[in-house]
């Protein structure tokens, strides 16, 4: 089957298989306006009359579509968990939702979600840069001493999820995973974005670590730089 209209798909999936919902929002790439031929409709159902929260995975209308059913109470608590591992998924689906919809309930919900995206996630403590600091520096090590091609290219990319994460959650900001990592970075500063970038690009190109190491020296260096000596964990 071809695909038809995004909205359109949304309002009858919502229609056929959710007609006595209380609100429902199309969110993901497709209102961003940055789908592509594999991007998959995102579908946020409220209904008060579920037990609980699910998820499900379903083709129709051409289309890979992702419904993430909630009752009135149970969104909340998703809310939360993924603001304390600042990685607000529903949060932000709720925020820029296309309304498909609504018996007098979105207004309230994308408030809700409004509120938790502007405050940001949690401060990270002192001990837990302290621990995030070793950590890096572990990696970075192992990153400077590889010779092995093909181990080195696996340290890199944890090198790249833990720096980002540093910078990120230390200036108050929301993280991710995959090609969220890049668009956090950019939504935080597109110019350090672009420097992250070429660092492990040129790696990637090259082997030339220089880049990387001079990055995730940086990254630290407001923070008391590489940490070993003395650290301590569960002593």
């Amino acid at each position: 089957m071809n695909r038809i209209e995004p909205g359109k798909a949304a309002e009858l999936f919502t229609l056929n298989h959710y007609p006595n919902c209380h609100g429902a929002l199309l969110a993901g790439s497709v209102v961003r306006g940055e789908a592509t031929e594999t991007s998959d409709l995102d579908i946020v159902i409220f209904d008060s009359n579920l037990k609980s929260a699910y998820r499900e995975s379903v083709v129709e209308y051409g289309w890979n579509i992702e419904v993430f059913v909630h009752n009135l109470t149970s969104y909340k608590d998703f809310f939360k968990s993924d603001c304390e591992r600042a990685r607000p998924s529903l949060p932000k689906m709720v925020s820029e939702g296309i309304v498909i919809k609504d018996c007098g309930i979105l207004d309230l919900i994308k408030h809700e979600a409004n509120e938790l995206l502007d405050k940001g996630p949690e401060e990270w403590s002192a001990a837990t840069i302290k621990v995030k600091r070793y950590f890096i520096t572990d990696a970075l090590d192992d990153f400077i001493g590889c010779t092995n091609r093909a181990e080195e290219i696996f340290i890199a990319n944890t090198l790249a999820e833990l720096a980002s994460e540093f910078v990120l959650r230390t200036n108050r900001q929301w993280i991710g995973t995959s090609k969220w990592i890049v668009r956090s970075l950019r939504n935080f500063d597109e110019k350090f974005a672009g420097h992250f970038v070429e660092a492990f690009a040129i790696f990637y190109k090259t082997a030339d670590k220089n880049k990387v190491i001079e990055l995730v020296d940086e990254i630290l260096q407001p923070f008391g730089g590489r940490l070993f000596q003395g650290f301590s964990l569960g002593k």
